[in-house]
């Protein structure tokens, strides 16, 4: 059975009363004015007054005298009421809302960087829009559910050093809108991938450094692996996030340091967590940060990370010679190994635990 749908009514601004009306045919009237009708009536004037000021409603009673003395029916007379009844009602319920949504937003702005949720083009000046989309991004319908939200996450899913300056608001949402962005990419099922192609296929991409992020993104999405970019908030030193999302496992980046090194490394430390854990336990979740206090399942992924890109012979022969390795030189076991050379004198510098000359690692993520 077709449902069939009432369309809402408008709410307007100002409740119009029937006694405006009343005081319009008395304007166009030369030969009756307000102490004359209140005669007629059988009212006093301060009665008609009233009704005219808007103080006194149309009454059933009054609606008929009014139909006597004016000639306009007395059903015209209690429709009019009826619907000025009803506009305040809804102006007052508006009123009411708008305050509700003031009070609810005041605590969002506390829990939620907005400004730069509206920079990223998530939210707009409809302050009702705004909550609405808020609670679609972090999946809550009460703002008690955000407040509880930032609590799990902030005693679970941040573990950090007490060495860094962390903004707990800024990190909690980028993390729910890197969840949100996952969660609108759609890629084919995860199954059956065949890792070790995945990651020769990366490998050359990294080499060729042409469309870096575009071509990446594209070479996991086939594979069933969801990947996005968000730029990191202010004070929120976050390289990749790796989860599940829906169906399927996802990887977002920061991309915070404009370095081929660190995007290779952190988008493989995040595949470590999808291959060595994820696929196990789908309710684990990644959140990669400087100076994090290291766990197991971390010192595994960068493990991880570091044989995928360089294999152990690979650095036998690499690792053998003298830092910082010749310029020349490094081009050329970067082109006999086909890895790019940043990758190569990026693991240098960790493994020599020198970062003074890290401005010779090239910049050229596009």
């Amino acid at each position: 059975m077709k449902t069939i749908q009432t369309p809402i009514e408008p709410i307007p601004h100002l409740a119009t009363h029937p006694g405006i009306l009343i005081a319009d045919e008395l304007d166009s009237r030369e030969d009756l004015n307000q102490k004359e009708l209140a005669h007629l009536l059988d009212v006093k004037v301060s009665f008609l007054n009233e009704i005219i000021k808007g103080k006194r409603p149309v009454t059933a009673d009054t609606a008929l005298l009014l139909e006597k003395a004016l000639e306009i029916p007395a059903d015209f007379w209690m429709k009019f009421q009826m619907q000025y009844d009803l506009d305040t009602a809804r102006i007052k319920q508006k009123n009411i809302l708008k305050v509700q949504n003031i009070e609810i937003w005041s605590i969002i702005k506390d829990f939620v960087p907005v400004l730069f949720f509206k920079k990223l083009g998530y939210l707009t000046d409809d302050i009702e829009k705004n909550i609405s989309k808020i609670f679609e991004i972090f999946k809550i319908d009460t703002v008690d559910e955000l407040i509880n939200q930032f609590a799990e996450r902030k005693f679970s899913l941040y573990r950090k050093s007490q060495k860094l300056t962390v903004d707990e608001k800024n990190l909690f949402s980028w993390s729910a809108l890197a969840e949100y962005k996952a969660s609108q990419v759609e890629v084919k099922d995860f199954e059956n991938i065949d890792e070790q192609s995945l990651i020769a296929e990366l490998n050359k991409c990294f080499y060729d450094n042409k469309n870096l992020i575009e071509n990446v993104a594209k070479i996991l999405n086939k594979n069933g692996i969801k990947f996005s970019v968000l730029e990191k908030f202010t004070k929120t030193p976050v390289d990749g996030y790796s989860f599940w999302s829906i169906n399927n496992p996802a990887i977002v980046m920061s991309c915070r340091y404009n370095r081929v090194d660190n995007f290779a490394f952190t988008l493989f430390h995040e595949l470590g967590h999808i291959f060595l854990h994820l696929n196990g336990n789908k309710d684990l979740k990644f959140l990669d940060i400087d100076e994090k206090e290291k766990t197991v399942f971390e010192s595994e992924a960068d493990s991880f990370a570091r044989n995928k890109l360089i294999n152990k012979e690979q650095w036998k022969k690499i690792g053998s010679n003298k830092f910082p390795i010749e310029d020349n030189f490094l081009h050329e076991i970067a082109n006999e190994f086909k890895i790019h050379p940043s990758i190569i004198f990026g693991r240098m510098c960790f493994e020599k635990d020198n970062y003074k000359i890290f401005t010779r690692i090239e910049k050229a993520i596009n």
